[in-house]
């Protein structure tokens, strides 16, 4: 099961960068902290997030060996990205059909599962 649940994360980690790159660069705008406006403008960071997340989702196969660094650092990649989730939630910025606040607020609830997705799917057994 652990096996199929990584492989299914690093799946969805492929497909959610390679959109950061192509049709939803400004659907993930949304999300992104106007505080990293200082560092660099948002579509920047959406399409840097968006080659660190192929990179995850790549390692998850490539590197069994790796598996748990690789699974502790996205789990911390998901805490990382967590403020813009928080952001969009708080600045009610529309985006992937996140267009209530109710449905904005039930996606921040999202972001602990995906971290103990990481977290539990890339543990020795």
């Amino acid at each position: 099961m652990r096996t199929f649940s990584r492989w299914l994360l690093a799946l969805a980690m492929m497909f959610a960068g390679i959109s950061h790159l192509f049709w939803a660069r400004r659907e993930f705008q949304a999300q992104v902290p106007d505080f990293t406006s200082k560092v660099m403008d948002k579509d920047a960071v959406v399409v840097a997030s968006g080659v660190v997340e192929v990179m995850f989702g790549a390692a998850l196969v490539a590197l069994p060996k790796s598996r748990e660094t690789i699974g502790a650092i996205l789990a911390a990649f998901f805490v990382a990205i967590f403020p813009g989730n928080l952001e969009q939630y708080t600045r009610k910025r529309d985006g992937f059909g996140l267009d209530t606040d109710r449905k904005r607020l039930a996606r921040l609830f999202f972001q602990p599962v995906l971290v103990c997705w990481a977290w539990w799917c890339t543990r020795a057994r």
